[in-house]
């Protein structure tokens, strides 16, 4: 039997992509958080006991007994590379879903991240949707997504089509789109659930002005679907700032790029002609 969670593959993992995150320029500071969940076997060869437990102010039944790895409230990213136990923890919800027993990590006495309800149940979404599959949440601070919010008209369609023409590979990589939802206070049950909503529809959700969530099964996944959609939003933001596209990916281009790689993109994107900057107004 195993002695220690930090020699854990799932602790090695979450190292690797908090740093590809921190090095991408898309956490700085406490920006940032990352959330795994773990099956019975990754944790079974540590038979870890609950070294405290940490009340939810919003309890979730529906995850009761459900495991996770997570990034710790006012960590950094750069630094979880340096001191995984202090700033990643092992959670498991407790039988009734209303606090939860913290297993490893978060040695000084921390506790997970704030945006842990938007974490919370937008697994619950993805694991409905999903059947199981995806296992990670992460959301980060990418910068010419978080840009992008500031220009584009923010609906669901808009942001996906724009994303789609900023890229080719972007339409086989995200099919279901991009979510939109308005501003709102982060580290709140409010936030948390309009995420979730959102997420039960699609892998890849802007907070504008703020970040990025996306989901997937590996972290692997969930950090190539921002990287991807990332990628296509600095590459528009170049093509803004040289004044706008003169030509681009067209939907007899999206329709015959589907068929291919037999993906059934977003109808609703599909059905725009182009897409769209936001109209100049006030506050």
């Amino acid at each position: 039997m195993a002695s220690d969670m930090q020699s854990a593959w799932f602790v090695d993992a979450m190292v690797k992509a908090t740093t590809d995150c921190w090095e991408k320029g898309w956490d700085e500071r406490n920006g940032g958080n990352v959330s795994l969940r773990l099956l019975d076997s990754d944790i079974a060869p540590y038979a870890p006991s609950v070294l405290r437990q940490i009340p939810l102010a919003d309890p979730i039944p529906e995850l009761a007994g459900q495991v996770y790895i997570v990034t710790g409230t006012g960590k950094f990213f750069r630094n979880v590379q340096l001191d995984p136990r202090n700033t990643l923890g092992v959670i498991r919800l407790t039988h009734d879903g209303a606090a939860l027993d913290v297993l490893w990590g978060f040695a000084d006495g921390g506790g997970p991240t704030s945006e842990l309800p938007a974490h919370l149940k937008s697994h619950l979404a993805r694991q409905a949707l999903t059947g199981g599959r995806d296992r990670v949440i992460m959301h980060c601070h990418a910068t010419n997504l978080i840009a992008l919010t500031y220009v584009l008209e923010l609906t669901d369609a808009n942001v996906t089509r724009a994303l789609w023409e900023g890229s080719t590979e972007c339409l086989v990589v995200f099919p279901d789109g991009v979510g939109t939802m308005p501003w709102m206070v982060p580290g709140t049950e409010i936030i948390g659930e309009a995420t979730a909503r959102s997420l039960g529809r699609r892998a890849l959700v802007l907070w504008p002005f703020h970040g990025v969530f996306g989901a997937g099964p590996t972290l692997d996944d969930a950090f190539g679907l921002i990287d991807t959609a990332e990628k296509a939003a600095e590459i528009l933001v170049k093509v803004l700032s040289m004044g706008g596209p003169r030509q681009t990916i067209t939907t007899s281009d999206l329709t015959a790029l589907a068929a291919r790689f037999k993906v059934v993109p977003q109808p609703e994107a599909m059905a725009l002609t182009g897409w769209r900057l936001a109209s100049r107004g006030g506050e």
